[in-house]
C-alpha cells in the first residue's frame, strides 16, 4: 500500500516563482528523492509518493510551507491503493493509489485537501473531518504557518525549544498553534493512522 499525492498550486502566477518553489522543494525533499518519489511538473503541479501513514500530516506539512507566501496556496488529493508499475520517475508509475490520487484530484472544488482510498466509508468520516480542518488551515496566516511547519518537522521539540528556533516567545508559539488548529489537526491524524492501521 502506498499513498500519492497530486497536487497543484492555487495563484502560481501571482508574484515570483522563486517565492514559493523553493519551499515545495524543501518539504518535498524531505519526504524522499526526486524523481523517484516526487516530481513538479506542468511548472505549478506535484506528486509525492508516501507511506499512507505519513499522508494526511505531509499535506498539512505542505501546506503549511506555501501558505508562508503572500498569496499562494496548494490543492491535494491523496489516493491510497496499491502500485501496479513502478517506473524510477513517480509520474510514470500506476496502479489503484495513483489512479484514486488523480480522481481525487480532479474532483476538489471548493475543498483544497480530500483523501480517496478503497474505503469510501472511511472517505466520507475523513474528508468531512479535512473540511473542517481547512476553515482554519485555509487561514493560516504566514506566521502560523511557520510556527506548524517547525512543529511538524521538530514533531518532539516543546513549544519552549520552537520559540527559541523561531527567536519568538513561548506565548507566540502557543497563540500561532491555537489560532492554526493544530492540536485538532494532530487528533484528526491519529484518528486517521489508527483507522488505516
Amino acid at each position: 500500500m502506498i499513498a500519492i499525492i497530486t497536487g497543484d498550486i492555487i495563484n502560481s502566477r501571482k508574484g515570483e516563482v522563486e517565492t514559493w518553489l523553493p519551499l515545495l522543494k524543501e518539504v518535498l525533499n524531505q519526504y524522499g528523492q526526486e524523481p523517484a518519489d516526487w516530481e513538479i511538473f506542468r511548472g505549478d503541479s506535484f506528486q509525492l509518493s508516501i507511506a499512507p501513514k505519513e499522508a494526511i500530516l505531509a499535506a498539512f506539512h505542505i501546506k503549511s510551507a506555501i501558505k508562508q507566501t503572500k498569496s499562494q496556496d496548494v490543492r491535494m488529493g491523496i489516493g491510497i491503493g496499491k502500485i501496479k508499475y513502478n517506473s524510477n520517475k513517480t509520474t510514470e508509475s500506476n496502479g489503484s493509489a495513483y489512479i484514486r490520487s488523480g480522481e481525487c484530484f480532479e474532483s476538489l472544488k471548493k475543498q483544497t485537501l480530500a483523501i480517496k482510498s478503497h474505503n469510501s466509508e472511511l472517505d466520507t468520516t475523513l474528508n468531512l473531518m479535512l473540511s473542517l480542518a481547512l476553515l482554519s488551515a485555509n487561514n493560516w496566516s504566514n506566521t502560523v504557518s511557520e510556527v506548524v511547519k517547525k512543529m511538524i518537522e521538530n514533531s518532539n521539540t516543546t513549544q519552549k525549544e520552537i520559540a527559541h528556533l523561531l527567536n519568538k516567545s513561548q506565548s507566540s508559539i502557543s497563540e500561532a498553534l491555537k489560532r492554526g488548529g493544530f492540536d485538532e489537526i494532530m487528533n484528526m491524524n491519529n484518528y486517521y493512522k489508527n483507522q488505516l492501521f
